[in-house]
């Protein structure tokens, strides 16, 4: 998924993929909310000025999975894993393709929950203290720069101005990313006891070969695999395609029963706010000399000083509609954790955002049931969170 910096975010009002979309400023009232059931999440974390969302929230997701798996009850003990040593080879891995296509490939700091899974698949996880990724002078990530020097670089040896590779290109891009991230640890020691990164992925009992991905779109055969086409899926990884209201029966099944999930989601609808509010709100409502508070809540307040907020109804073929038309993209990963319920008892689903501990709720958002059906992208989850039914439909054992 591709983001921005918090900073940035406030200061612009455009969609995260930079186009220019309008985005109506929507002023909602204020909620509390009671949690009903919050599963175990390590602390936020701040992604700052980096386009690593995808990192931040894929292994938050994996920190938790850790948590339940084995069992951890004391926050002390909790995971930190490392971003960086996940984007390092992330980094490394798509120059590869880069080249291979000729530069026929996005290449930049977006990515996608499965990538992660990829990384630890074939290089492991290293704890945070042994990779903070921190290695260019700055206490939070800016990453511009390095960036900037990514791109350049892949692109002149995509060009290929020798008419053939050289054996040096790969050791060069390598000692880029380590000068800025970082070397990534071959060997490290926690409490006492070494580790390679495969080991201490197997020691937090992660099998790559456990996590499915889901989506849920009409231009493919449901109950089938596809790689969703959008650009920040560079590898071209595939999820497993199901109506959408079996996706938030997904949802539900594996919240209710102590799993989390990694999702990703549009965040540039202008009812996802800055302050810890995913509403799905209806732009669309309301004629006329309305005014713009008037449009997107009803006139039959629940309080007097709270009224309520119109939401569109998404549906499959909305959902189509709309990432066929770009309206519904790849714009931000995120972890969902839990289910809440405000004062007129209405459902949310909890998300663990990784813009540090910013807006009302300290870097939690608070999302509507029609905000998650609506703007879902994907989700990532354990398999035997998924009801039976389902698996057995879709052949996973």
């Amino acid at each position: 998924m591709k983001q921005i910096s918090l900073l940035f975010a406030i200061l612009t009002l455009f969609s995260f993929r930079g186009t220019a979309q309008s985005r109506p400023m929507v002023s909602f009232p204020d909620y509390t909310f009671t949690t009903v059931k919050a599963n175990p999440i390590t602390p936020v974390k701040n992604q700052y000025r980096s386009g690593t969302c995808w990192a931040y929230s894929t292994l938050g997701f994996f920190e938790s999975e850790a948590i339940r798996l084995r069992g951890i009850k004391d926050t002390l003990q909790y995971p930190d894993f490392s971003e960086f040593f996940v984007v390092s080879h992330s980094y490394m891995e798509r120059a590869v393709k880069y080249i291979r296509l000729d530069g026929n490939l996005t290449f930049g700091a977006g990515s996608v929950a499965d990538d992660v899974l990829e990384v630890i698949r074939t290089h492991g996880i290293v704890p945070n203290a042994d990779m903070s990724g921190m290695n260019y002078g700055t206490q939070l990530p800016q990453q511009a720069e390095l960036d900037a020097v990514l791109k350049a670089f892949v692109e002149a040896i995509a060009k290929n101005p020798n008419k053939t590779l050289t054996t040096a290109w790969k050791r060069a891009f390598q000692a880029i990313l380590d000068e800025y991230l970082g070397p990534c640890p071959k060997t490290f020691t926690v409490e006492g006891k070494e580790y390679t990164p495969l080991s201490y992925r197997d020691a937090m009992r992660i099998n790559p070969d456990d996590y499915v991905t889901l989506t849920s779109f009409t231009h493919h055969p449901f109950y089938t695999s596809f790689a969703i086409e959008v650009a920040d899926n560079w590898r071209w990884s595939t999820a497993w395609n199901i109506p959408i209201e079996e996706m938030m029966a997904v949802i539900d099944k594996a919240l209710n029963e102590g799993y989390t999930l990694a999702w990703g989601a549009d965040v540039s609808h202008p009812g996802f706010t800055r302050n810890g509010l995913a509403i799905l709100v209806d732009t669309g409502t309301g004629t006329g000399a309305r005014s713009d508070q008037e449009r997107w809540v009803g006139k039959d307040a629940q309080a007097a000083d709270r009224p309520a907020i119109v939401e569109k109804e998404p549906t499959q073929e909305s959902r189509q509609e709309e990432f066929d038309n770009k309206t519904m993209t790849d714009d931000h990963g995120m972890q969902l954790y839990g289910i809440a319920r405000d004062q007129d008892g209405k459902k949310y689903y909890m998300v663990k955002n990784s813009w540090g501990e910013t807006g009302k709720y300290k870097g939690i958002w608070y999302a509507t049931e029609a905000f998650v059906k609506g703007q879902t992208l994907d989700i990532m989850v354990h398999k035997s969170a998924l009801p039976k039914d389902l698996r057995n439909k879709l052949g996973i054992r």
